[in-house]
């Protein structure tokens, strides 16, 4: 499948209602799963990556294929491994090629059965659920921070709870103090200090739970503010003061004129202005997700980067790094990566490079689709291939655009 996708004004106007957080639906689905009374969670994600989760914690089969979803890969790896039953983990080829030892170690040294089917530290694995104590382990902090969640959210039903140290740079800080606070709404509580969080054996509480918009997911809509001369528009569901760590591109945003304003209705996006700096310096470690959508922008207003933080972007859906140099030089942009997790532009285009027409490929990765649907207001039309992998986190993605001005049309072939 192939869309052709073209705008041809500078206006974002309107109100658009962003997808769930699949970030944080999952991790309520879990904490679901893992409380003795049911827990009402409004507004579930439509993304596949929850529609997978969704589907295992039905128990109607024992192996459990989750396609490319990663987060439900290490999630439910630890639910599993403390589930009675025996269970079969599986995934796409992609999902076999990304490494999940760090998790895997940590669990055994809890106790549980884990099998490789395969290559030794990659999926498929064979899950044989059983009680597990806990007590305290050490974690390597520099790889996932879903490993880290994936053992929080066990902690409180272990005999031991869990007294577990962090070792080397603790990554997606953020995403686990997002887990603890979720935790923490369900009645369970715990301490972070340094880099050890204990948590003691205890009881999650049924509380009704609604779960936000996705900060990620707004992100495209701030990148296509950034770039457009009159922004007016309303995201309902979404928060300033958010359990996700992705509402820092609040403030990175205001930097490029857009400003976020609390209503009634949601936050109210508008435009004051336009980057005045002469580069980009961010550091993602918190936010690697978003490191796409802040390049293809950086980019399109001729601003030089100095991205840092990017450690984990080699093993997500695809290889991160290496997609975005690849892809942004079809537009003349040539990326330089000056160390491990560091990614950079001097701001100047080799024209020889780039191509026209423009066709993007997404890797079968739903943040390549939609980082790069914004070149279309600059490069009319620009094209991109498999266009549908945004179901992943945000179904309406496409839909969302056209009712923003966007021509997207169909032409595959």
């Amino acid at each position: 499948m192939k869309y052709s996708i073209d705008k041809q004004d500078r206006n974002l106007l309107g109100t658009l209602t962003l997808p769930a957080s699949k970030s944080i639906c999952n991790r309520a689905l879990i904490i679901n799963a893992l409380s003795s009374s049911p827990i009402y969670i409004e507004n579930i994600s439509e993304s596949d990556d929850t529609k997978v989760m969704l589907k295992a914690l039905s128990f109607d089969n024992n192996t459990v294929d989750i396609g490319h979803a990663g987060t439900a890969m290490r999630f439910l790896t630890a639910f599993f491994s403390q589930k009675e039953g025996e269970w079969i983990m599986t995934g796409s080829t992609r999902m076999k090629e990304r490494p999940i030892g760090v998790l895997v170690d940590t669990l055994r040294e809890m106790g549980a059965d884990i099998q490789y089917l395969d290559k030794e530290g990659y999926p498929p694995l064979q899950i044989k659920g059983k009680k597990l104590q806990g007590g305290e382990l050490s974690l390597d902090g520099s790889v996932s921070s879903q490993y880290i969640s994936a053992i929080l959210m066990l902690a409180p039903t272990l005999s031991k709870g869990i007294e577990l140290t962090l070792t080397n740079r603790v990554i997606s800080r953020s995403y686990i103090e997002l887990t603890l606070n979720m935790m923490k709404h369900f009645g369970v509580n715990s301490t972070f200090e340094g880099n050890t969080v204990k948590i003691e054996p205890q009881s999650y509480n049924a509380e009704e739970f609604l779960c936000e918009s996705d900060w990620t997911g707004a992100s495209y809509i701030y990148q296509i503010a950034a770039l457009c001369d009159n922004v007016d528009l309303t995201l309902p569901y979404l928060f300033k003061t958010s359990l996700q760590g992705d509402c820092a591109i609040i403030e990175w945003f205001e930097k490029f004129g857009v400003t976020t304003t609390e209503t009634e209705k949601g936050l109210r996006l508008q435009k004051q202005g336009c980057f005045t700096e002469s580069k980009l310096v961010l550091d993602f470690i918190l936010n690697p997700d978003v490191a796409q959508t802040m390049a293809v922008l950086c980019g399109l207003l001729h601003i030089p980067f100095h991205f840092t933080g990017l450690e984990t972007l080699k093993i997500k859906e695809t290889d991160r790094i290496h997609a975005l140099q690849v892809e942004c030089s079809k537009i003349g942009m040539m990326l330089t990566e000056p160390k491990e997790g560091a990614l950079a532009w001097d701001g100047l285009f080799d024209e020889y490079k780039k191509q026209t027409p423009c066709i993007f490929d997404t890797y079968k990765d739903h943040r390549m689709a939609m980082a790069y649907a914004v070149v279309g207001m600059f490069n009319h039309p620009i094209y991109i291939n498999e266009p549908m992998v945004v179901t992943k986190s945000f179904p309406r993605f496409w839909e969302d655009l056209s009712k923003v001005g966007f021509d997207i049309i169909d032409v595959t072939k």
